[in-house]
């Protein structure tokens, strides 16, 4: 039997997590992402109340980083924010200051960068952003990561993706997140929330631009029920666990099916009123299939979106396929 390899595990929370569920991520986790802090058009800080988040990671030898997005004061996320800030050098330089003191004072281990929906014409003050940080956090022990879009190629059109310079910010940041997920998702036709063919195509380009050792492969912890027919622009998706996804399938007496191209579970069923349902979500054998590439591609590891809910098949295979390190 192969040796396992050691893979860094980073999980995204929210302050508002219930403590079993986090007691029972914590063990599986290398980071534990708070999300998540602010800005405002100055390079100000929106302050998270994380603190439950930070003295649960500490406690459990797990290191605590801030997520920073472009979300405003009310809580909305802003591109036009994003690009106030960026356009400002004052405002950027404000920013790292704020930062650097933020992770101090609270004892966070550094700061994940998640800026979606860049202007491209902000594309290269965010790949410095992100530099001036590591800059100025790196020689004092402290981390910086970011999070981007799953990009098949660099020109690759699209306001998801022409913000991101996977290069540049590969070169930037210590660790890099690729959000390998999302294809199935509230507002799109019926499919698996991370299919295992366009993974592989985002790794293919991504490895050409990053060293594997820095990427972290994104993980989803959940699926969704579509009902049907699904209406572009009217249709919605539920958003549900992937325990709900095993829980529904028995509720309605319908066998799971699964689909060898994308690598996942899915069923159709009836509700009660007669609509039909499609639902696309995460078992064990899927899990370990997108698993398996972390491996394959000599990755530093996996992030997961998010661990608002305790999925045993993700820790199962985690355990089975890799040490889990402590940083």
């Amino acid at each position: 039997m192969a040796e396992k390899r050691n893979i860094i595990v980073s999980g995204y929370a929210y302050p508002s997590i219930s403590t079993e569920t986090l007691d029972r991520w914590l063990p599986d986790l290398t980071l534990l992402d708070t999300f998540s802090y602010g800005i405002t058009p100055e390079g100000g800080l929106v302050q998270l109340d994380d603190q439950n988040l930070i003295n649960a990671a500490n406690r459990a030898g797990i290191k605590p980083m801030m997520v920073l997005t472009p979300m405003d004061e009310t809580g909305m996320f802003s591109d036009r924010l994003a690009a106030q800030v960026l356009s400002n050098p004052a405002a950027r330089d404000n920013l790292v200051n704020n930062i650097e003191a933020n992770v101090k004072s609270k004892g966070l281990f550094g700061v994940d960068f998640d800026f979606e929906y860049i202007p491209v014409v902000n594309r290269d003050q965010y790949t410095a952003l992100i530099g001036a940080a590591a800059e100025r956090l790196n020689p004092q022990g402290y981390m910086v990561t970011a999070a981007l879009a799953p990009k098949t190629s660099t020109e690759q059109a699209g306001l998801l993706y022409q913000g991101h310079d996977y290069y540049g910010v590969g070169q930037a940041a210590n660790l890099v997140l690729l959000m390998t997920y999302e294809w199935g998702y509230t507002f799109g036709p019926p499919m698996a929330v991370s299919p295992i063919n366009q993974v592989r195509k985002v790794l293919d380009y991504g490895v050409t631009q990053i060293s594997p050792e820095k990427i972290l492969m994104g993980m989803p912890n959940y699926g969704y029920d579509w009902p049907l027919p699904f209406v572009k622009g009217t249709t919605r998706a539920e958003k549900i666990t992937n325990g709900e996804g095993f829980t529904r399938a028995a509720r309605y007496g319908v066998p799971v099916q699964f689909d060898p191209v994308s690598q996942a579970p899915n069923y159709h069923y009836y509700d009660n009123q007669g609509v039909e349902h499609e639902v696309w979500f995460d078992n064990e054998a899927s899990i370990k299939a997108r698993l398996s590439l972390v491996n394959e591609y000599g990755l530093a590891g996996v992030g997961y979106w998010n661990i608002m809910d305790f999925d045993p098949n993700n820790s199962k295979a985690l355990n089975e396929m890799f040490n889990v390190v402590k940083l």
